[in-house]
């Protein structure tokens, strides 16, 4: 059974035997094992409210032979990621059904405000240059990734000239499609654990055809940055089946809005121009839904 394994099974078994100060740390380390990972024992102990030596009893009440030791099974913890349903049973296991909208939306409010403690301003200003600059621009995403690479598609090609949003079903399909990468052109990877090979052997790729590379991943230790020149880190690590997508979006808006804001009259020229194409081929003409008063009325 692997570290991150034993440590759960410590602090599931222990629990009902723990004091209170002791049932504090468990709570905190199931809820925030990220964080917990990197604390000193001190630290660790200021967050929760108990002394740096309850911190330390708990580490050999658990099992371990100091805080070291445990603090290791906590990095392997995190490593590891722990699987799908062992993350819903370390976070959710003791909260009630009517608790988990509300903690759902806390965890998602959480993540975007540490990702906004982290992000890299030099990078992201780095990455609005590179794409305004290239003369092609291409997005990789899979899996989960797909709707943030989608999106983020989407809205290039009202801005940029020149995008790819690259089809993903194959690593053959996606070589193809990268088949004319070069040192003008950028590639956008979108990936989070569990990270997609695929995506990053297209950057590895695109790397080597000396193409620029931005990644959008969910820390400085992800392997999609071994190929990229900018990282923009968004924090995703939800303990649940799905991971939180929320902050990667709303970095991937504020890239949108900043490009945006660079290009002001292209972007103003193309919605114009696109307006007229629906008027035209009336795209949204039966469909699109009107509010007339307190009614919804379709247009004719």
């Amino acid at each position: 059974m692997g570290t991150q394994n034993e440590l759960v099974q410590r602090l599931e078994d222990g629990y009902n035997k723990f004091s209170k100060g002791q049932k504090k740390l468990a709570d905190f380390i199931r809820e925030d094992y990220d964080k917990a990972a990197f604390m000193t024992a001190a630290k660790m102990g200021e967050e929760v409210g108990v002394s740096e030596s309850t911190v330390v009893r708990f580490a050999t009440a658990l099992g371990y032979e100091g805080y070291p030791q445990f603090q290791r099974a906590l990095g392997e913890m995190v490593r590891t990621k722990l699987n799908s349903i062992q993350r819903m049973e370390v976070t959710y296991g003791r909260i009630s059904q009517g608790e988990i909208l509300t903690s759902v939306l806390q965890s998602d409010i959480e993540k975007i405000k540490l990702t906004m403690e982290g992000i890299d301003h030099e990078a992201f200003e780095m990455a609005v240059d590179t794409i305004l600059n290239a003369r092609r621009v291409y997005v990789v995403g899979i899996r989960s990734c797909a709707p943030l690479a989608s999106f983020l598609s989407f809205y290039l090609n009202l801005i940029c000239d020149n995008v790819t949003a690259v089809h993903t079903n194959s690593s053959s399909e996606i070589f193809e499609q990268l088949l004319r990468i070069d040192e003008e052109d950028v590639i956008i990877g979108i990936s989070f654990p569990r990270y997609s090979m695929r995506t990053l052997k297209a950057l590895e790729f695109a790397s080597n055809r000396k193409a620029k590379v931005i990644t959008i991943t969910d820390s400085v230790h992800s392997p999609m940055n071994l190929y990229s020149s900018c990282n923009l880190i968004a924090r995703s690590d939800m303990a649940s089946i799905v991971d939180s997508l929320v902050a990667p979006l709303s970095v991937i808006n504020a890239l949108v809005v900043a490009l945006c804001m660079k290009k002001q009259k292209e972007v103003i020229t193309t919605l114009e121009a696109l307006e007229d194409i629906w008027d035209e081929y009336q795209v949204y003409s039966g469909d699109e839904l009107n509010m007339v008063g307190d009614t919804v009325k379709m247009n004719d």
